[in-house]
């Protein structure tokens, strides 16, 4: 590639006369005042592909963010195709101060500016997209623009598969960055406890490796926390042999709610004597269909048929359909996905697996399809409320394999990540939906709170923007964040100019 500093130093240059012109001498002890658009210029003058408003390019890339509520109007989008290419970019961005960015890796959260942005540049790394797989060491060496789906295709010519994404087409980087629930969790934690390296490129743009020996700190830091430390271009992560799954969707009415919600917190209890399976249940409103079904994704990672720890699901009765049956673990992660395109919110606390807060939960699921539609008149939406398992076993294996930043190996007894996410038509209904979901959001947390089932832990990546999940890991995970940020991004320029995602905290205050 081109050097960018040629480029860059022509731009400052003309930056100079004509500040000269106009306003008399510039001073250039000051940082740079290179606009944004002549930071485009200079990083496609240096061979970076830079897509502009309106271009083929540029109008695919922003129409394929999972959420049409996550998009933005970037003045560039920049793909890199090499870490060193990200590093350049990275220096070149540092350098022009009247420039913020945002990091895309597989653009699958709900809201904006999570990986976009206006008025800067979106650092897009959807070309780098490539699997590796190391035999000898059983380690899949995955680039952080991919997409899980990638990956699986890969790892299955190997006989081989890794602790990602359920849904095929989220990417590896926030995903893992932000935690990863996964198939496997029960048995090897989240996808982040079995990273075994990363390939870094911090604010400096400098590249650096972090792993149980080169910069363990910042190994550690990016276990949950976020993109707060730099871009990571390559995610090594601990692989396993695996053969064909057995599990898919079991569908019950709603009518159903008591026995499923049994069903499920038996299930997790009973992770720690069966760590092989996976389930996770949603009641779901769909439009058009007026009314809630219950879907139970369940799956046996080790292909057994109609396993013992699935009896309490199998005695369920009526059921509507069911897919069940022996599949890949790609297939079942294709199951699983959801449509493109549509205005998303979504949110996510966690309660203790108690089966009262939980019918609590299903019961405010029912009474906000009421209200939103009495309120709004509204019938094309989507709600979908989810129970997934988060036992102390998961945790015990994150801190067995050098610890992580999430806090939840605080608790000691067994919980339930609630999430629920609404699909909706139309942008204005978005302050709407979300002002709807808080309160449905609050009065689930202050019932928790009353009964003694609140545990304070907000999961990332299904948090809103209206959250502060990472606020949620313990005062002693935040203090080593934020020296962990301290050390590598001095100059803070993660927290400053990078304005999408999470940030540190930087009181003690608390937002689930």
């Amino acid at each position: 590639m081109r050097s960018l500093i040629p480029a860059l130093a022509l731009l400052r240059t003309v930056a100079t006369l004509n500040l000269t012109a106009s306003s008399g001498p510039y001073n250039m002890s000051n940082s740079s005042l290179m606009s944004i658009e002549e930071t485009c210029v200079a990083l496609e003058a240096a061979g970076v592909r830079v897509y502009r408003p309106n271009s083929t390019e540029y109008v695919a890339r922003e129409a394929d963010y999972y959420s049409a509520s996550a998009r933005r109007s970037p003045s560039c989008i920049v793909q890199p195709t090499s870490t060193e290419q990200v590093s350049q970019v990275v220096k070149s961005l540092k350098d022009a101060s009247m420039t913020n960015w945002a990091v895309r890796c597989g653009g699958h959260m709900a809201w904006g500016p999570a990986a976009d942005i206006h008025d800067g540049v979106t650092i897009d790394l959807g070309l780098m997209n490539k699997t590796a797989y190391d035999a000898d060491n059983k380690v899949a060496k995955i680039q952080g623009g991919s997409l899980w789906q990638d990956v699986y295709s890969t790892l299955e010519t190997f006989g081989v598969t890794a602790p990602g994404g359920r849904t095929s087409t989220v990417g590896v980087g926030g995903f893992t960055l932000g935690g990863g629930n996964n198939f496997f969790s029960g048995k090897v934690g989240f996808a982040c406890d079995n990273i075994v390296n990363y390939e870094v490129v911090l604010a400096t743009g400098e590249i650096i490796q972090a792993n149980s020996e080169q910069n363990p700190d910042l190994w550690k830091a990016l276990k949950g926390g976020s993109s707060n430390f730099g871009i990571v271009t390559r995610f090594d992560i601990q692989a396993f042999e695996q053969g064909n799954i057995y599990g898919g969707l079991v569908i019950h009415p709603n009518s159903a709610t008591n026995q499923v919600v049994a069903a499920f917190s038996n299930f997790v209890d009973n992770i720690v004597n069966y760590q092989l399976g996976s389930c996770f249940s949603f009641w779901s409103w769909v439009a058009g269909s007026n009314e809630t079904v219950i879907i139970s994704a369940l799956h046996d990672t080790t292909g057994t048929v109609n396993a013992s720890a699935y009896a309490e699901y199998a005695a369920i009765e009526p059921t509507v359909s069911s897919t069940l049956r022996e599949d890949t673990h790609l297939n079942f992660a294709k199951e699983l996905e959801f449509a493109k395109g549509n205005q998303n919110v979504w949110f996510a606390i966690t309660v203790k697996n108690d089966p009262e807060i939980l019918q609590f939960i299903v019961d405010q699921h029912n009474a906000f399809i009421t209200n939103w539609k009495n309120a709004t008149g509204d019938e094309t939406f989507s709600l979908y409320t989810v129970f997934q398992p988060l036992p102390k076993i998961l945790f015990d294996h994150g801190v067995e394999r050098g610890g992580n930043v999430l806090g939840m190996d605080r608790e000691q007894g067994n919980s339930v990540l609630f999430q629920v996410f609404m699909v909706f038509q139309g942008s204005e209904l978005e302050d709407t939906a979300r002002a709807h979901l808080v309160s449905y959001r609050e009065t689930v947390r202050q019932r928790s709170l009353e009964t003694g089932t609140d545990v304070e832990f907000a999961y990332l990546n299904y948090a809103d923007k209206t959250q502060d999940p990472i606020a949620t890991y313990g005062q002693e995970n935040i203090a080593f964040l934020q020296q962990v940020s301290a050390k590598y991004d001095p100059e803070q320029i993660l927290q400053t100019r990078v304005p999408g995602g999470f940030k540190l905290p930087n009181t003690n205050t608390t937002t689930l």
